[in-house]
């Protein structure tokens, strides 16, 4: 058991070492807390919850993914190497789709109801 929860600890250090060191993580995170306040200012369904909550789960885990993708590429290739710089732009591109994705999530979600409110 104790290791079980020997696990939690190291994913805890992850997401800290993650908010610690990336800007985008933090800002997805900031985000994330206004778009929660907005959420249930506009009172949303529970299916709109799971999708908006999917939405920034979805970033958020592609921006932990994308820190652990660009430390492992500068452990095993300090030096500049092309093939690690696609590896990196690869691994960018994940947070973007996931990002674009949960915007349009959000836009057809949220707008209306914004919308609708005033």
């Amino acid at each position: 058991m104790k290791k079980f929860f020997g696990g939690f600890v190291f994913a805890f250090n992850g997401i800290m070492y993650t908010f610690k060191t990336q800007l985008n993580f933090r800002v997805h995170c900031f985000v994330a807390v206004v778009l929660v306040a907005l959420c249930f200012y506009l009172e949303l369904s529970i299916a709109e919850w799971l999708w908006i909550i999917a939405a920034m789960a979805m970033v958020l885990i592609a921006e932990l993914a994308n820190t652990a993708i660009e430390t492992l590429v500068d452990l095993v290739s300090p030096e500049y190497n092309i093939k690690a710089g696609l590896v990196k732009d690869v691994a960018a591109a994940l947070v973007l789709i996931a990002a674009l994705m949960a915007l349009a999530i959000g836009i057809l979600i949220l707008l209306p109801k914004i919308f609708h409110a005033s």
